[in-house]
């Protein structure tokens, strides 16, 4: 057994980078026309406020009911022909919506967004390019893209409606989709053989059993929350602006980007004192605290400029933590051997609650007022607060993949059992017919020269 270094190759370097930029350039097609939809759509032919709502959701309700599914055809058919096909949807839609003047064109280019839903795709694709010891560094990279991508979508959205309109957004979307396309098609290996991947894709035998997990729910329950929240705050805060404080929303951007860069810089410090000083769940019901005292604060605050921004900056910090809190919370509580299907459930729960927040903000800003969103925000989150407070601690540790070679059962529960003996090891499960040992381990006290002498991945100087 040959021991392997922390370091990446060049090639999963490269794979790593332009799987996340495949990702965030598509997230941030779908993310660029929440802050300005609202407003713009007022101008559409057969607009209401709540057939606005579906063209801002409609592609987390495709992209949620197709995104596992796709996953999976990926495993027959092979991830290219299926990311490739998905951003060609994703674009079609794009070109849809930018040529529609009617709200239900819109509607309609906003699905087939959402059904080129190549996610788990891309991450099977990564799964089959990187070492199982380094894949874990992939995917959260790949992971991070996605809130940079909100980030940027959140300050790009307004400046760009502002220059080129909402067809201007979409039409920008369409050529991100080119890019995709053109970053997996020139620089990405091709994969002859795909094998299933426990770790990032969806086994169907372990959906119940991951639903039925107390704490797995509390956090699929969160996160649809949290993006509920998300959505509904961005369809009703625009239409405040607009019509409270007669901002154009070309200027909307000028509030988002100074309150985005605080929120970062005092997020930092949240994140590593729950992750270094062990304290994620008391930083993680502080979070959600702060997203209710926001949304009660903007409910009560709209005809108050100086207020809604401050509270704006509060909503932020609060989110932007969970937003990195949330996946590694998952990892902490997931099974070893089956946290792509625990990520699966936390993702389809996230895009789900993306949709179900627009269309209930376009309902209730069409049927009573905007500001009456923040107030059924507020109180959705009470309700997250009293779940997260029942949240068991997290057991701090880190998932921790390692190839060991196809064995036999009981080899592979002897195997199990000798890198438990390992220091910083507290779980393995040993898939025989995988050849992959799935760990928890406690990063502070894992011997890393051991451990990786039970390896058989090559070393990275052959690589």
């Amino acid at each position: 057994m040959s021991p392997i270094t922390d370091k990446m190759t060049a090639t999963e370097k490269r794979v790593a980078m332009v799987l996340a930029g495949v990702f965030s350039t598509r997230m941030l097609g779908l993310f660029m026309i929440v802050p300005v939809f609202s407003v713009y759509a007022q101008g559409l032919q057969g607009y209401t406020s709540s057939l606005a709502g579906w063209a801002i959701g409609i592609y987390g309700l495709t992209q949620s009911l197709l995104q596992i599914p796709l996953g999976r055809l990926s495993d027959r058919i092979g991830r290219r022909p299926v990311i490739l096909g998905g951003l060609i949807i994703f674009a079609i839609g794009s070109v849809v919506a930018a040529l529609s003047d009617s709200i239900t064109g819109v509607i309609l280019g906003r699905a087939m967004q959402g059904m080129g839903a190549v996610a788990s795709a891309v991450m099977a694709l990564a799964a089959d390019l990187t070492r199982e010891e380094h894949r874990l560094k992939v995917m959260a990279l790949i992971g991070g893209s996605i809130g940079a991508s909100f980030t940027l979508a959140i300050i790009l959205g307004p400046l760009l409606a502002g220059l080129a309109g909402i067809k201007g957004i979409f039409w920008v979307t369409v050529v991100l989709a080119a890019g995709a396309f053109a970053l997996i098609w020139f620089y990405v290996p091709k994969v002859h053989v795909g094998r299933f991947h426990r770790d990032t894709e969806v086994e169907w035998s372990w959906i119940g059993r991951v639903l039925g997990d107390a704490q797995l729910l509390r956090l699929n329950a969160g996160v649809l929350i949290l993006h509920f929240v998300m959505t509904g705050t961005f369809f009703s805060l625009p239409l405040i602006w607009v019509k409270q404080h007669n901002m154009a929303v070309s200027q909307h951007w000028q509030v988002y980007l100074p309150m985005m860069v605080l929120a970062i810089l005092l997020v930092l410090p949240f994140v590593m004192l729950g992750e270094k000083k062990r304290q994620l769940k008391q930083v993680f019901i502080l979070a959600v605290v702060f997203l209710v005292l926001a949304s009660f604060g903007l409910w009560l605050s709209v005809a108050h400029w100086w207020l809604l921004v401050a509270l704006l900056g509060l909503f932020f910090t609060g989110f932007n933590i969970l937003e990195a809190s949330l996946p590694s919370l998952v990892a902490k509580f997931a099974p070893p051997a089956h946290r792509g299907t625990a990520m699966g459930a936390f993702s389809t729960s996230q895009f789900m609650g993306a949709f179900l927040g627009a269309v209930t903000a376009g309902w209730i800003s069409g049927h009573h007022d905007p500001a009456s969103v923040f107030l059924l925000n507020g109180v959705l989150l009470v309700i997250w607060l009293g779940i997260a407070l029942s949240m068991r601690q997290p057991n701090y540790l880190s998932s921790q993949l390692l190839y060991v070679g196809p064995m036999s059962a009981v080899q592979a529960q002897l195997m199990a059992r000798e890198l438990t003996t390992v220091p910083g090891v507290a779980e393995a499960v040993v898939i025989p017919e995988d050849g992959v040992a799935y760990l928890k381990v406690d990063q502070k006290a894992l011997d890393k020269a051991q451990l990786y002498k039970y390896s058989l991945a090559p070393n990275d100087s052959a690589t």
